[in-house]
């Protein structure tokens, strides 16, 4: 059973960072969460579940605003044609739905399948915002607070600056 929102929360006491949430209505993209957020101070990011032709599985997190190519970060990367994980895959591996996804989600790879890219801009900044597996609500922490949040998952985490965008870029939430 994936971890719910008070599980993670509770993880967070547990490892002693810090995190205040915001309640909104559900989200199901950028636009509709900068329509709801953009009161909260920090950086507000977008996390985009990524799939290569091997199989191999990545969580991108790079700040709302970032435009994305998938062609130029596959490359950054090493992966094989990157496309989307399909809902089924998110649900099996990050257990949590379309419109959620977030690197919180990783309290629930337990296997470690998913490797982790952070945009540098992004992991640079002091306060960053996240859904807290669904995306009717908005969990804030600091930098510190993900990167131990991220370590006690046992993810590797890859940091990369993705200025790497171009007229055909591709943008997700």
């Amino acid at each position: 059973m994936p971890a719910t929102p008070e599980d993670l929360f509770q993880k967070f006491d547990d490892l002693g960072i810090t995190h205040s949430t915001e309640h909104h209505d559900p989200v199901y993209t950028v636009e509709q969460a900068q329509a709801l957020c953009a009161d909260l101070p920090g950086g507000h990011c977008k996390n985009l579940f990524l799939k290569d032709r091997n199989g191999d599985l990545y969580l991108l997190v790079c700040l709302q605003e970032t435009k994305v190519d998938l062609k130029a970060f596959r490359r950054l990367i090493g992966a094989k044609n990157l496309s989307f994980g399909k809902p089924e895959l998110l649900m099996e591996v990050l257990g949590v739905e379309p419109g959620s996804v977030t690197p919180f989600s990783l309290i629930n790879d337990t296997e470690r399948r998913v490797s982790v890219v952070l945009e540098k801009r992004m992991a640079e900044m002091d306060l960053l915002n996240y859904h807290p597996l669904i995306n009717s609500m908005t969990t804030q922490v600091t930098r510190d607070g993900l990167a131990a949040f991220l370590k006690d998952c046992g993810h590797e985490v890859q940091t990369l600056d993705l200025d790497i965008t171009d007229a055909a870029a591709t943008d997700g939430s």
